[in-house]
């Protein structure tokens, strides 16, 4: 009996500069709870089974950090967010999935739970909500993926532009969990 390749591909964007994070190294590399900020985001994704995951990097090189998981690196992480989810869409494509499910390497306390529900919900576009405000992660049908590099916006929007001006293809789902950023030192000081 032959297992059937997974069609979900489970993305973690880890590409960013973070440059507002002052304290020594990388935040994604920072320690958070016995681990590092990027350790607890991408053990959500991976324990989640929502499918094959990849980690897409740029201004660090993460390869050693992420063992056993698929490392893409964005040549063109400087100019934003949207150039890695691009990144991701044409990995996607190549490789023969039919969704994305995309989170946030500085997001630590999103929980697997939260990826499933994401992944498992029918939609266009899927969008996790937090006590009503959207956050991540977001799934994306391959259906969207073209317009997604179609539409112009913000470079560090991701999908919420897609999402603004798309509101019909748009599903949420309540999640359970915190979808906070680390972005500074004091971002991080909360949850030590």
């Amino acid at each position: 009996m032959s297992s059937q390749r997974p069609t979900r591909l489970a993305v973690l964007l880890a590409a960013g500069g973070g440059k507002r994070f002052t304290g020594p190294g990388h935040k994604l590399l920072a320690p958070l709870r016995g681990s590092t900020v990027l350790a607890h985001s991408l053990a959500a994704m991976v324990e989640s089974g929502v499918g094959d995951c990849l980690v897409v990097h740029g201004a660090v090189d993460l390869t050693n950090e992420v063992g056993g998981v698929t490392v893409l690196h964005n040549p063109d992480w400087e100019t934003g967010q949207r150039s890695s989810v691009v990144t991701a869409l044409r990995h996607a494509a190549d490789h023969g999935y039919d969704s994305v499910v995309i989170g946030l390497g500085d997001q630590p306390f999103v929980t697997p739970d939260a990826w499933r529900a994401v992944a498992e919900t029918d939609g266009e576009i899927v969008v996790a909500t937090y006590d009503g405000t959207r956050g991540n992660p977001v799934k994306l049908a391959g259906s969207t993926w073209e317009l997604f590099r179609v539409t112009d916006g913000d470079a560090d929007a991701g999908a919420r532009t897609l999402m603004h001006l798309h509101p019909e293809l748009v599903r949420e789902v309540a999640c359970k969990g915190v979808s906070a950023d680390i972005d500074t030192p004091e971002d991080l000081a909360q949850w030590t």
